[in-house]
């Protein structure tokens, strides 16, 4: 079966050196996403266009809602919190600064607990892990080693986890334990060996279908339960980083985009490369849990 193709369009000129991190925050209705190459938080209302940056020390990498009204994010070399008004307040760091790794992909699962994983700064393969933040603070290493963590995302059942290890290739799919957040029986789900780009961030739709970011692939694919390519959605940018849905009703999907790997004549052949992209495929997406600590 052919795969659908759709195209995405400019909705903000944001002009991010490495755009990732979508999150759309239902009760403010707005996307807020992040540049970890420019230290920033830019936060975007589709209603009237408007667009904020909060400039922060520090590279914020993921965020999560949560039940307090604020944010928790993935920062630095740990995690922390971030208040509307643009405030980080770290909690706790996960792996030392003579490590050279930085925080990178992350989500809330569906019991409440954040995710998050690391890489090397030098591009070492193989010194990075996935960290669960539990809601008492509990920080658990879950998976390691990983070269560059993305995802992870669930199954609308909780019941699976897509995990991505991007120099792999691959997106992985693990069952998954919602009770006690317990990932396990690790196998490919996807696997990009000889296709043009590597898989970065990873959602799952209301349907169960997987969507992927291709670093350097032009594109994000959609992918069914059972690991079809179902959709293309073209992206006028080489680097597709993530994607979330929002909207009222859950049904615009929005899409992260990198400029950091492209020479100057890449940079004017993609003159919206780091914008945030939008497409409405006919599916609609998972209401984004809070962490609950």
């Amino acid at each position: 079966m052919t795969p659908r193709r759709l195209q995405a369009e400019l909705v903000l000129d944001a002009g991010a050196e490495l755009g990732e991190g979508p999150l759309w925050d239902h009760d403010r209705g707005i996307l807020i996403f992040v540049d970890i190459h420019q230290r920033r938080v830019h936060i975007f209302d589709p209603s009237d266009g408007g667009h904020r940056v909060f400039e922060m020390d520090r590279p914020v990498t993921a965020l999560g809602l949560t039940s307090r009204g604020d944010w928790i994010a993935a920062a630095g070399a740990g995690f922390a919190r971030l208040d509307p008004d643009g405030r980080l307040q770290p909690i706790v760091e996960v792996e030392p600064a003579s490590r050279r790794t930085r925080m990178n992909d992350g989500a809330v699962d569906p019991a409440g607990r954040f995710w998050a994983g690391t890489m090397s700064l030098d591009g070492v393969e193989g010194q990075g892990t996935l960290y669960r933040l539990d809601p008492d603070g509990r920080v658990t290493p879950v998976i390691s080693p990983v070269t560059t963590s993305n995802g992870p995302a669930w199954s609308p059942d909780g019941r699976l986890m897509y995990y991505v290890d991007t120099r792999t290739r691959r997106v992985d799919v693990l069952d998954f334990d919602a009770a006690t957040g317990e990932a396990g029986n690790r196998r490919v789900f996807v696997d990009f060996t000889g296709a043009e780009g590597r898989p970065d961030g990873v959602i799952v739709d209301a349907e169960g279908g997987v969507w992927v970011g291709l670093w350097l692939g032009h594109a994000v694919h959609r992918y069914t339960p059972d690991g079809r390519l179902d959709t293309i959605v073209e992206v006028p940018a080489a680097c597709a980083t993530k994607c979330a849905f929002g909207g009222a009703d859950l049904t615009d999907l929005y899409i992260t985009t990198a400029r950091a790997p492209l020479d100057e004549a890449g940079r004017r052949a993609q003159p919206t490369a780091g914008g945030l992209f939008h497409v409405r495929p006919g599916v609609r997406g998972l209401p984004a849990v809070p962490y609950r600590g």
